[in-house]
């Protein structure tokens, strides 16, 4: 089964909607290591992401997600909205003008995301960021991409969700956080909390898409 434009749409409908029941949490969980506006911030932006997407007619994946990366760069603030930006900046110039993807081919797209945000982050996994969700995430969805959907998107959020907790025993070692060196152990990292809500966000659309056409 293929990735098309209705499925991001929808993935990024959910997002939302998590986002808004979770802004307190990512808030709390900024407080105790960064700036205590994780939370406000992704609100905002995935507010602002649907507000440009949902009325729109697309006919290539490329062009809703550069619409969604420049939403995030402009809207987002702190390192965040850049990052995100840039993630799906990649993903859109890969997956270019195709209205819908195999899952092997989002895979390649997502790496393609992934080197972005370790490049313009100068992170890798250890340094208490999303780079220790989205990388395990990634890796783990193109090694199952053979398999098929179920299994790929499966194994991504397992990945994913065990890199978030894995942040934090961690020290940072980027961002605002790492001014506070071992003080930052003990607390989970809230850019890696979101990412897990995107990737949780992505397969929950592929999903629903699979079961109305069942």
């Amino acid at each position: 089964m293929t990735f098309n434009i209705r499925m991001f749409t929808a993935a990024f409908e959910k997002l939302d909607s998590l986002i808004e029941e979770k802004k307190d949490f990512l808030t709390n969980l900024d407080a105790a290591i960064g700036d205590s506006d994780h939370g406000i911030n992704m609100r905002r932006g995935t507010r602002r992401i649907l507000e440009k997407i949902r009325d729109k007619d697309y006919t290539d994946c490329g062009e809703l997600l550069r619409d969604v990366a420049m939403t995030f760069m402009s809207v987002v603030g702190g390192n965040i909205g850049p990052l995100y930006g840039t993630f799906f900046m990649k993903i859109g110039q890969k997956l270019g003008t195709t209205a819908e993807v195999s899952t092997e081919e989002l895979a390649d797209a997502m790496m393609e995301g992934l080197a972005g945000v370790m490049s313009l982050g100068k992170s890798s996994v250890g340094d208490k960021t999303m780079v220790d969700v989205l990388d395990p995430a990634i890796n783990a969805f193109r090694e199952n991409a053979s398999q098929g959907g179920e299994i790929a998107w499966d194994s991504a959020v397992a990945a994913a969700e065990k890199g978030m907790e894995s942040t934090i025993p961690l020290v940072s070692n980027r961002g605002r956080s790492s001014s506070l060196g071992e003080r930052s152990t003990g607390h989970q990292d809230p850019g890696a909390t979101s990412s897990y809500y995107l990737i949780s966000s992505l397969r929950d659309a592929f999903f629903d898409e699979k079961s109305s056409l069942d």
